[in-house]
């Protein structure tokens, strides 16, 4: 499949590259992102990648860019990259940040990775194929509660007691140990079809979400992100589903303007912590020409903010 980096052109404006810049993208990927920015960049400007797949390091993509002295490729999670940039001596000197978040195309692609429910692999979702816990381990040993827990909050998933339920039953008898097992259990257990979803979809994005830490590690980098940013510097962050899109949304919000209103309460306004970003636009979504070129685009939701003075 050809590969289409989602809202490139918006994300790489977004940024506000300066020639002599220092930027990180926080998923490598294919490298779409990267190769855009570094085609911005002068002799002087720098790129920090992160991706925490190894077959996105040890790419054909990946090896050729660092070929080029701009260019770094660190193999980690976003929730490094304060340390990352700290132990380069770079603190505060970041002047944009790309946060691509989610599965990625290569990954989904790709049976072996067990991503998707379209394709039958094994079940395993590792974004870091190197980590102990995979889909079909954490399967065969969760609690029913915590299950259906779990596709709840990360799945927003209706029927999460129907599938836990039927997951406790059908463990007992077989392995689930392949996306095909699961996702015809999934569609077993619940009564009804939603129009134009495939019934698996919540519950392999809620299995993968938790498998991965992945809103965690959204929290951790927005953080980490913003610490390491230098004032005027950019936050580019691209969602894929609502439960991401709502820590990144919140997140801005509670990081402009005033931390609180004091209200009635005797105190100076000086006094009052201030947030450190000021909001840039409205949120960003893909347009009718990259919507026919790259279906997957659909649900992207781009937000973008600044450093400034707290």
């Amino acid at each position: 499949m050809e590969h289409f980096s989602v809202l490139f052109n918006e994300s790489l404006q977004a940024l506000n590259i300066k020639a002599d810049g220092f930027y990180i993208d926080g998923t490598f990927g294919r490298g779409g992102h990267s190769q855009g920015i570094l085609k911005q960049l002068g002799e002087r400007g720098r790129l920090l990648a992160f991706d925490r797949d190894p077959d996105a390091i040890h790419s054909p993509i990946a090896q050729a860019l660092l070929k080029d002295d701009r260019f770094e490729l660190h193999y980690g999670c976003f929730s490094e990259l304060a340390d990352v940039v700290s132990n380069r001596g770079l603190f505060q000197q970041v002047d944009g940040v790309l946060m691509d978040l989610g599965v990625s195309s290569p990954q989904l692609d790709n049976p072996d990775r067990g991503f998707s429910f379209m394709q039958d692999g094994p079940l395993d979702m590792r974004m870091d194929v190197n980590a102990p816990l995979t889909a079909e381990k954490w399967l065969r040993e969760v609690e029913e509660q915590e299950l259906i827990k779990v596709l709840f909050e990360y799945g927003e998933e209706r029927f999460a007691k129907r599938i836990a339920r039927a997951v406790m039953t059908t463990r007992e008898k077989q392995a689930i140990a392949r996306t095909a097992d699961l996702v015809k259990l999934v569609e077993q257990a619940i009564p009804y079809r939603e129009k134009h979803k495939h019934p698996a979809t919540r519950t392999f994005q809620a299995i993968r979400i938790r498998i991965n830490s992945e809103l965690q590690e959204v929290e951790a980098g927005l953080r980490q992100a913003v610490e390491v940013l230098s004032i005027g510097g950019r936050l580019v962050v691209i969602s894929f589903h609502s439960l991401e899109d709502r820590i990144v949304k919140r997140f801005i919000r509670q990081e402009s303007g005033l931390k609180h209103n004091p209200g009635r309460l005797p105190v100076k306004e000086e006094d009052i912590a201030r947030g450190c970003l000021k909001k840039i636009g409205k949120a960003i979504k893909a347009g009718p020409e990259e919507l026919k070129q790259n279906p997957r685009s659909r649900s992207a939701v781009m937000r973008i903010a600044e450093k400034v003075d707290a």
